[in-house]
């Protein structure tokens, strides 16, 4: 199916571009131990792409503010202790270059905080590729908020009919709905394809490799 080329398309990093939803399920699974709360880990993979407050409270109900301090700083001690085992997944690099190449405006919409973003982009390792990035240090509240897709927006200097979302969350879809934007979404963060598309997903795929391979089907490249 041909679809018409964006001018830019905003790429969440977590579980689309990098292969760290489990990780982070881990490191949330541990912190919840440390602070004596059984949080089962399916319910965990379920709530990962959501805002931090978000996602803690979807888990464990309201909690005074040192309680959630304490908990996102254990998550963030258990996350940089899984780092090394964070890998790139199949032609991540390749799509952002190809659709560099294309003129198309790369910018990555994270809710990662800054600090691990930082690891992030030294694991994408394509700077020249990416023309703005953003974090949740940019907004408030994260995903599924749309804020985080309305910076990124002006960041590429583009309105929100000129541009797609790639995401592998229900929350990444709800936020670029909710942004205006159309998103596509992909399977490697675990999440069925179904439910992406249930939530607003014009197209699902496999993975980055599964993109890159049908940006000649859509009509993005010559």
């Amino acid at each position: 199916m041909t679809t018409h080329a964006p001018q830019a398309v905003l790429f969440d990093i977590d579980g689309t571009l990098v292969d760290s939803n489990y990780l982070h399920v881990d490191a949330w699974h541990q912190a919840f131990q440390t602070l004596g709360v059984d949080v089962e880990a399916w319910l965990i993979h379920r709530s990962i792409g959501q805002d931090a407050g978000e996602l803690l409270t979807s888990l464990v109900g309201e909690r005074d503010e040192a309680w959630i301090t304490r908990a996102k700083d254990l998550h963030a001690e258990n996350y940089k202790a899984l780092a090394p085992r964070l890998r790139l997944l199949p032609e991540a690099r390749s799509l952002l270059e190809a659709l560099n190449d294309e003129g198309i405006i790369v910018v990555l919409a994270t809710s990662a905080p800054e600090d691990e973003l930082e690891v992030l982009l030294d694991l994408i390792n394509a700077d020249d590729a990416i023309h703005a990035t953003t974090s949740s240090d940019d907004v408030d509240v994260a995903k599924p908020n749309p804020d985080i897709v309305r910076v990124a927006l002006d960041r590429a200097g583009v309105e929100a009919h000129e541009a797609v979302f790639v995401g592998d969350s229900e929350w990444d879809i709800k936020a670029a709905s909710s942004a205006g934007v159309r998103s596509f979404g992909v399977l490697t963060g675990g999440v069925a394809g179904e439910l992406l598309m249930q939530t607003g997903a014009e197209r699902v795929f496999a993975g980055p490799a599964d993109f890159l391979d049908r940006l000649d089907e859509m009509g993005w490249i010559d």
